[in-house]
């Protein structure tokens, strides 16, 4: 091997002569020349270096290596894999999103607890209820585990007929506070995640309204705001133009003496109907929706919407006994009212409230609900027009009185009222339920104090939205009162204190009921067996359970005591049957009725708080007059699947349940 020998130089620091310096590069030219020698050295085989990956290598020497085939291949498996995976993420969304069931919306979520503004809470003293006082009680609501607050009119009014005929319909009575305190409580209202839904009577107003008077002295557009009819005069007296009468009886007719003409009132004579064939009165009404929406009210319930319209030739309306003689026609029910209510057009000026409400439910998660108030007892068909059609919505509902009209208590009237609604209903639509209202005795009163708990067990398990009327949670009863519209109106009763807590002046607008003492709030809230107690179990029940929130109703039996029926949920094996007794004493063999029924179901819930918990027979299930029991039993073989039950099952808002992802879904 030969090796290159190089000479060197001394370092003589730094010297400032040229002449040095020219001369010592010189010789430095010279002695840097290599000199070669040769040195004799044995051959060892010299390894190549394997250079590996190591951490910390530079940019030059890591692309050496993601070239090499093992780490591209590797390398482009899991870029493959990544991008399959966000496929299979982003179709699998789309799957679920598109297979997911409509979720329901908040008028469909809770039960609605309607309250009579006037007997809930009086806050300044004056023994008349008001909004600063219902505000004051936001925190009963949620304890019932209610989300929805359904106020009853509180325009300011002459309290001629309890505040049903406006006087202005963009204002509030003094006597229940004024716009601020109802600013203040619909803030309230929505800092608890609670709705509230308000009360419009749009068919008439009150005598003392503006309109009415610019109407009778015929100024400008207002001259036919109201229906005007020429009056004869006979004999000192005034002759209506026809056998029209009110509901509250005698003529629908009356003579005006500065118009000189007759006005028409479905109601009372100091409620005068508008005339719903006039656009401009159209128009104001929709102004008065758009006013109390922007508001920030979340619902509105239109009432007497039947008597919208009336027929325009005036003739008679025929009476129920042909013989009777016309003229001693006085009574509401002794006519057909084929000419006063629900006539043609009625239902595209309803389709036009349902119109102006799209346009504030239009912003994500504000959807404002409509419902109609309005009871057609015998005529099933016309109640069911209030929803619409498929392609035209006209209310979410019309409110369900069909267990408060029941003649009697028994099983099967039970049975009957609900199939009714349900047989009836448009497919697609969702029901509701109500067992009081301002306008009926209350349950205690109306069928008996023992059926108070297994009516609001009935209410609270059926399918659909629940209407609680204040009070009935904790089983108040009527009030003696003259006035037949009074009694069911009296004050809440929240403790034992003078007037039941409602009021701290020295005394409310009506009497407060002599059970008081027992029957309030606090009492009822200490006590784990009572009325306050169950109701809320049965809404937690409620809240927690699919099958009860939205599944199938399944009519099991009935007979004149008992009304049997499941709720249950397809892909889910837990079933609530509910037995409820509605007369006497009774014993049901239920594994007789539901074939391959478990021999044992466990009591979730009862009337009785000591039964929760236990195991009954199937084949042997006891009730006493007035118990419900909530049963749960585990199947494979659901009562909606079984051929005996077609025709007996009905589901609005159909859902099935996958137990292995623990959703829901539609296509099942």
């Amino acid at each position: 091997m030969e090796l290159s020998e190089k000479g060197g130089i001394q370092n003589n620091g730094f010297v400032q002569n040229e002449d040095f310096e020219d001369k010592e590069m010189a010789t430095s030219s010279q002695e840097e020349m290599p000199k070669t020698c040769s040195v004799d050295v044995e051959p060892v085989a010299v390894e190549e270096t394997v250079l590996k990956p190591y951490a910390g290598m530079p940019k030059e020497v890591l692309l050496q290596f993601s070239s090499q085939a093992r780490y591209r291949v590797t390398r482009e498996i899991l870029f493959w894999l990544v991008i399959a995976g966000a496929v299979v993420l982003v179709c699998a969304t789309i799957a679920i999103i598109a297979l997911s069931p409509r979720c329901l919306d908040w008028w469909q979520a809770s039960p609605i607890y309607q309250i009579y503004p006037r007997s809930f809470r009086d806050s300044n003293m004056d023994g008349n209820g008001d909004l600063k006082g219902i505000q004051e009680k936001l925190d009963h609501i949620t304890y019932l585990n209610i989300k929805t607050i359904w106020i009853t009119s509180f325009f300011k009014s002459p309290l001629k007929d309890l505040g049903y005929g406006a006087e202005d319909f963009y204002d509030i009575d003094p006597i229940f506070g004024s716009m601020t305190d109802f600013e203040n409580l619909i803030a309230a209202i929505h800092d608890k995640g609670l709705k509230v839904i308000m009360d419009l009577i749009p068919n008439h107003t009150s005598d003392k309204h503006r309109w009415f008077q610019l109407s009778r002295n015929r100024t400008g557009k207002y001259t036919d705001y109201y229906i005007w009819q020429d009056c004869r005069q006979a004999a000192g007296s005034v002759i209506p133009p026809n056998n029209w009468v009110s509901v509250f009886g005698n003529s629908s007719w009356e003579f005006d003496d500065v118009r000189k003409q007759c006005y028409f009132h479905q109601f009372g004579k100091e409620q005068p109907d508008l005339n719903f064939r006039n656009a401009a009165v159209q128009q104001e009404i929709h102004d008065i929706i758009k006013f109390w929406l922007g508001k920030g009210v979340d619902g509105l319930s239109f009432g007497t919407v039947k008597f919208l319209l009336e027929a325009t030739h005036l003739r008679d309306e025929p009476p129920v006994n042909k013989s009777q003689n016309g003229e001693s026609i006085t009574a509401y029910s002794q006519l057909y009212h084929d000419y006063t209510t629900t006539q043609v057009g009625l239902h595209d000026i309803v389709r036009g409230f349902r119109h102006t409400m799209d346009e504030f439910s239009r912003e994500p998660g504000r959807y404002r609900f409509m419902g109609s108030d309005d009871d057609e007892k015998e005529d099933i068909e016309a109640t069911m027009m209030y929803y619409g059609t498929t392609f035209i919505q006209e209310a979410d509902f019309p409110f369900n009185f069909n267990l408060i009209n029941m003649k009697n208590l028994s099983g099967n009237s039970v049975s009957e009222a609900v199939n009714s609604w349900m047989q009836n209903m448009p497919a697609g639509k969702w029901p509701n339920w109500a067992v009081g209202s301002p306008n009926a005795a209350r349950i205690s009163t109306r069928i008996g104090k023992e059926y108070i708990n297994v009516m609001n067990m009935l209410l609270l398990t059926l399918p659909g939205t629940p209407v609680t009327y204040y009070g009935e949670e904790i089983g108040m009863e009527n009030i003696a009162s003259e006035n037949a519209t009074l009694p069911e109106k009296s004050p809440m009763q929240w403790d034992g204190k003078a007037n039941a807590g409602f009021t701290e002046g020295n005394s409310s607008w009506l009497p407060v009921n002599s059970d008081y003492q027992s029957v309030n709030v606090e009492v009822q809230s200490a006590w784990s067996n009572s009325s306050l107690g169950l109701y809320r179990a049965l809404t937690v029940l409620r809240n927690e359970e699919l099958p009860l929130n939205r599944g199938w109703l399944c009519h099991v039996w009935n007979d004149s005591d008992v009304f049997v029926y499941v709720r249950e949920l397809d892909g889910m094996d837990r079933v609530f049957m509910m037995v409820l007794n509605f007369g006497q004493e009774a014993t049901t063999d239920l594994q007789a009725r539901v074939p391959n029924l478990p021999s044992e179901a466990v009591v979730r819930l009862s009337t009785h708080f000591s039964n929760a918990g236990k195991v009954v027979n199937t084949k042997l299930i006891k009730t006493e007059m007035g118990e419900g029991l909530v049963l749960q039993y585990k199947t494979a073989k659901p009562v909606h699947t079984m051929e005996a039950f077609q025709g007996k099952c009905f589901v609005a808002e159909k859902a099935c349940y996958s137990k292995a992802l623990n959703l829901l879904y539609v296509n099942c």
